[in-house]
């Protein structure tokens, strides 16, 4: 981590200085499709680091945070570009919280050395995990207390409906014993946060009831279409922030010619508008 971070001993605490040093609840998601380059650029690790470089110079002062999606590096070979991409968001954007969109959900030796790539290798703030397996895979990440974990809670996708809706021997869906137990029993260093997604706005409100203050990850703004008002209303936490709303394809792909960085300065400019639009609406309805 460096110093970035140092004078903040918990992963709350440094999500807040991103929070309030950015103005901006805005996560600009790293998702470098080699099919999408724009004009100019080709397929290679160095072509992929060189693209979300200039992303990240461009979109630094309007972002609390980026998230890169590790599949989109490693399916190309381009690990090493991740590693310094993320040492150069903490160079450009010392504020903004690395969030490393890994999903991981393995257990026991296998979960310890997924955190040490998370947290050592790539220098990640904080990283996503699945809660398939329950809390000893969440476990092996406790060693790192000030980083943060994000586990899938409510996602965007339609699929999950498939199991997240399942009702439980709680009487209650699946979601909603994740974000209890995710919240309460499997976190101990209070770094714990949620994933859910903006395409449902009315589970939001509901993870937000019952996960207090804890940060929520939220996908499906933008090119996925979520309810952005709605999703601010229901998801703030107390002290009026507690949302990562995450933006990727409509920002990374605003244009696909040379003038695409300017072109993703303007959308996150407006995204991060649009959301305090919303958050301002929010207090005032």
């Amino acid at each position: 981590m460096g110093q970035r971070f140092s004078q903040f001993k918990t992963f709350p605490e440094r999500l807040a200085h991103s929070f309030q040093t950015s103005h901006s609840m805005l996560c600009v998601g790293l998702d470098p499709d080699i099919s999408r380059m724009p004009t100019g650029y080709g397929t290679s690790a160095a072509d992929i680091e060189r693209f979300c470089v200039e992303i990240v110079k461009a979109t630094a002062e309007y972002a609390c945070a980026f998230k890169p999606q590790i599949a989109y590096f490693a399916a190309n070979r381009a690990e090493g570009a991740l590693e310094n991409i993320i040492g150069r968001i903490h160079e450009l954007a010392p504020h903004a919280t690395v969030v490393l969109d890994a999903k991981r959900g393995d257990i026991g030796a296998t979960a310890k050395q997924y955190a040490i790539e998370a947290f050592d290798r790539f220098q990640a703030d904080s990283v996503t995990l699945s809660p398939y397996m329950g809390h000893d895979s969440v476990e092996p990440y406790h060693a790192y207390p000030d980083r943060g974990l994000f586990i899938l809670c409510r996602t965007s996708n339609p699929g999950g409906n498939d199991l997240q809706f399942l009702v439980t021997g709680r009487e209650e869906p699946i979601y909603q014993t994740v974000a209890k137990l995710a919240t309460n029993a499997w976190n101990p260093h209070q770094q714990v946060g949620l994933v859910v997604g903006a395409t449902y706005p009315d589970e939001i409100r509901a993870v937000r009831r019952l996960a207090g203050d804890a940060p929520l990850l939220v996908p499906g703004v933008g090119a996925q279409g979520g309810d952005l008002l709605n999703t601010v209303k229901n998801g703030l936490c107390s002290q009026g922030w507690g949302l990562l709303i995450n933006s990727s394809r409509a920002i990374l792909y605003a244009s696909s010619g040379a003038d695409f960085a300017q072109a993703a300065a303007r959308e996150a400019e407006s995204t991060r508008a649009a959301i305090q639009t919303a958050k301002d609406q929010a207090h005032s309805g």
